[in-house]
């Protein structure tokens, strides 16, 4: 199991097996849980990354700071035992977790 990951970090995720319209494969995804929960809980809640659809807020929010464009499929989500992280590629800048944020609070309607 991987040191306790931190909120805005980027991982690479094994989200299979996947049901249905679940985000599937091995992917990029943000932790956004908070760092107490993740340092205290064997899971963390993150949200997959894709580099296939366009930039559509507040549902897919265009992110530049991992390495290649890519969106944030906020619909997807989850919470993962940490088991499913391999790998940290990066963090987050503050202006894109901010983004992530907002639009959260928009679909979630919070």
């Amino acid at each position: 199991m991987p040191a306790s990951p931190r909120r805005g970090e980027v991982w690479w995720v094994r989200l299979d097996p996947a049901q249905d319209s679940e985000i599937q494969k091995t992917r990029p995804c943000v932790v956004l849980s908070s760092d107490i929960l993740n340092v205290h809980r064997r899971t963390v809640v993150v949200v997959p990354l894709s580099t296939a659809p366009h930039e559509s807020p507040p549902l897919l929010i265009g992110l530049r700071s991992v390495g290649k464009p890519a969106v944030a499929v906020l619909d997807q989500l989850r919470a993962v035992t940490k088991e499913r992280l391999q790998e940290k590629l990066g963090v987050l800048a503050s202006t894109e977790l901010r983004a992530l944020e907002d639009g959260l609070r928009e679909i979630l309607e919070l």
